[in-house]
């Protein structure tokens, strides 16, 4: 009865190699074997299944009707062999390891920590570890540069970066409360109103400034900024205390203080925010379950929900 259950992969593998080089010699080399090592595995193997596996000549060895049927069956087996250790590595990488994220302010506070707590309910070994920027060009170069994984940006962005679309984000019109005597009319807010204010802008939100002003022109209407300041809180204080208006990217708005009155514009302009990598890039396994974890369920902010 042949001895299957002694069977060794470094047998399977020698029967291949002489399969596919048509001698021993020609398979010790690609083995980086000796051509005595590969005799022994042949010669062992075919005693093993009671065989003849080979038929030896002059010019190599040739696989006989029985030998080529298993030698396909030992290519298989190899083929899942590897399978599984690639399965082992995949699992191995995942029990440690980390994710680096580039993003804008209000991507880093409004829609990441609601992702990193998915994520690391799933994956609880993994880290995430978060740089904030001002600018989205910011976010792109910490991309190239490799100091992230990956990064929020403004689409369309740059052809050097693969890119998914997360989450359209419209821009409002924040306006002074109106006085307590004056009775609430919830009407569209026009262009002739909005220029009439004063403007406070976060001067750190150049690229959002800077759509807010193509948009105004395009309808003929230029609003300066006259109060141009750092922090959020402080361009809320001032449209609360009525000395401006101003234009914002809902999600950069929130949270909004009380009396505030939210319109919409008279012409809409939105954001298109999206989770980018650098095309090509080599990147840990990890970064890919985090995109899974983040692209799997829509994205809730400022009473929107959006599908990617």
């Amino acid at each position: 009865m042949a001895n299957a259950a002694q069977l060794k992969i470094s047998q399977l593998a020698a029967l291949i190699a002489v399969a596919d080089h048509g001698s021993f010699s020609a398979a010790a080399l690609h083995l980086n074997l000796a051509q005595s090592t590969i005799s022994h595995a042949i010669a062992t193997l075919e005693t093993d299944l009671g065989i003849v596996l080979l038929i030896r000549g002059r010019t190599g060895a040739v696989l006989t009707p029985i030998g080529s049927q298993i030698c396909q069956q030992a290519k298989a087996i190899l083929t899942q062999l590897d399978g599984i250790r690639h399965t082992a590595q995949q699992a191995k990488g995942l029990q440690t390891g980390r994710v680096r994220v580039a993003a804008f302010r209000t991507v880093a506070t409004h829609i990441l920590p609601e992702v990193i707590s998915r994520f690391r309910r799933s994956h609880p070994a993994l880290t995430v570890e978060i740089d904030e920027y001002d600018r989205y060009a910011e976010v792109e170069q910490a991309i190239r540069e490799g100091r992230a994984d990956l990064g929020f940006v403004l689409l369309p962005t740059a052809a050097d970066f693969q890119s998914w679309e997360i989450l359209r984000d419209d821009f409002i019109a924040l306006l002074p409360p109106l006085p307590k005597t004056t009775a609430k009319a919830d009407v569209p807010l026009t262009w002739e109103e909005l220029v009439g204010y004063s403007r406070a802008a976060n001067k750190r939100s150049t690229q959002n400034n800077t759509l807010v002003e193509e948009h105004l022109a395009r309808f003929g209407y230029h609003l300066p900024i006259d109060y141009a300041v750092r922090e959020d809180s402080t361009l809320m204080s001032l449209v609360t205390k009525g000395l401006g208006a101003a234009v914002l990217a809902r999600l950069e708005a929130e949270p909004i203080p009380p009396g505030v009155r939210v319109k919409s514009l008279p012409e809409p302009l939105e954001r298109v925010i999206g989770v980018a990598i650098l095309e090509n890039a080599v990147l840990p396994r990890a970064v890919f379950v985090f995109l899974d974890v983040l692209l799997a369920a829509p994205i809730q902010a400022a009473g929107k929900t959006t599908f990617s």
